[in-house]
């Protein structure tokens, strides 16, 4: 259940209206609603309020526990990470068997390392210096799978992806999930009054300003979140942290100062896993996804066109986002992602009517659907 679904059940709960919750908190009423659609979360600030308003806990609304938990017990978070990681491996197919590696773009302790390492733990994670050398490394068969982020609930899509996905000679066949939570790492021996800087990528210092405000921390940009926790671990400054992942700390050594310091909860990375061997699920096992990009006509209504048939059809489109492509005459071409299976009647016979406006349509890949999804 996401976290929108227990906003929601929560207030129920309790017999409150959004109009209500909103009062109590001091919000407006439209800010409920957007919570509850998914669409924003609450400031973590929020949160003690929210579950005090709501008669559970914090620890309840953000990962289901049961009520009236102060903090997660080690079990619990194990068995949380175990179900995670059983549930990605029935929803992956992975034909990567005899090549058990996986390449991720970043360097160890990375939050794709730690996608890595959830989706599928057998296997050896493999770190790229870029999305294009993690692309090659499944190409060129010395690693069997890619992990690779396409977009974050709160930084939108990721730079590149898109012009390298057409470009590829591999295939999707998954998609994961990853909660990105972030946490203030520091050498052996520094404490909160010691830091006076933390280095990380940008978007995780904007996640996390007000955090360190609080602390009277100053940010310093980093090129990523993992290298900076690399960086901290070599200094051995106490006066110099780091914002990372748990795998950073667990990998360098360094001490978590203060766990979770993002000032938003609902801070997710969704995934893609590559492949060289193009696998589609059985349009019966489940919901699954048709990835694919295309190019239309140069005519007039040609988009709207295009996308005629998937109405029509009732099929539904999850996503569809457009992008330069410098080396197809500047064009605009467009990534999309629908609900549903080239098997299914209605699915074809979409997928047929937008041929006729269309210049070029790849498909990228069918995949089932992750139950993390969000569909709130």
């Amino acid at each position: 259940m996401s976290l929108p679904h227990r906003l929601r059940e929560a207030r129920i709960a309790v017999g409150l209206s959004q109009k209500q919750l909103a009062d109590r908190l001091g919000v407006t009423q439209s800010t409920v609603a957007l919570w509850e659609a998914g669409k924003t979360a609450p400031r973590r600030t929020l949160m003690p309020k929210l579950a005090a308003v709501l008669k559970s806990s914090v620890p309840a609304l953000e990962h289901g526990m049961g009520p009236d938990t102060g903090t997660i017990p080690t079990q619990q978070t194990a068995t949380i990470a175990a179900t995670r990681q059983e549930r990605a491996s029935a929803m992956i197919a992975n034909p990567a068997t005899d090549n058990p590696v996986i390449a991720f773009q970043g360097v160890p302790g990375a939050y794709s390392h730690l996608a890595c390492r959830g989706a599928f733990p057998a296997m050896e994670p493999m770190a790229c210096a870029s999305f294009e050398d993690a692309f090659a490394a499944v190409e060129e068969g010395r690693a069997g799978l890619a992990m690779i982020p396409i977009e974050n609930s709160l930084g939108g899509r990721v730079a590149d992806i898109h012009h390298l996905l057409p470009e590829s000679n591999l295939f999707i066949i998954g998609e994961y999930f990853q909660p990105v939570h972030h946490n203030l790492l520091a050498p052996k021996g520094a404490t909160l009054d010691t830091v006076k800087e933390a280095r990380s990528h940008q978007q995780a210092l904007a996640q996390c300003r007000s955090t360190l405000r609080e602390l009277k921390i100053k940010p310093v940009n980093a090129p990523d979140t993992a290298g900076a926790a690399q960086e901290v671990a070599k200094l051995g400054d106490p006066s110099v942290a780091a914002i990372a992942s748990s795998l950073a700390a667990e990998t360098y050594g360094l001490d978590v100062l203060r766990p979770r310091i993002e000032d938003r909860i609902g801070n997710v990375t969704r995934f893609i896993v590559m492949s060289r061997t193009r696998i589609e699920p059985d349009p019966r096992s489940g919901p699954c996804l048709t990835s694919f990009v295309f190019t239309v006509r140069s005519v007039p209504a040609s988009l709207y066109k295009s996308l005629g048939g998937f109405a029509t059809n009732g099929v539904n489109m999850v996503k569809l986002e457009s992008y330069i492509s410098v080396g197809d005459d500047s064009r605009a071409r467009f990534y999309a992602e629908i609900e549903g299976h080239p098997a299914d009647k209605a699915v074809d016979r979409a997928m047929e009517e937008l041929q006729f406006f269309t210049t070029n349509v790849k498909l990228l890949g069918v995949y089932r659907e992750s139950p993390d999804r969000n569909k709130e």
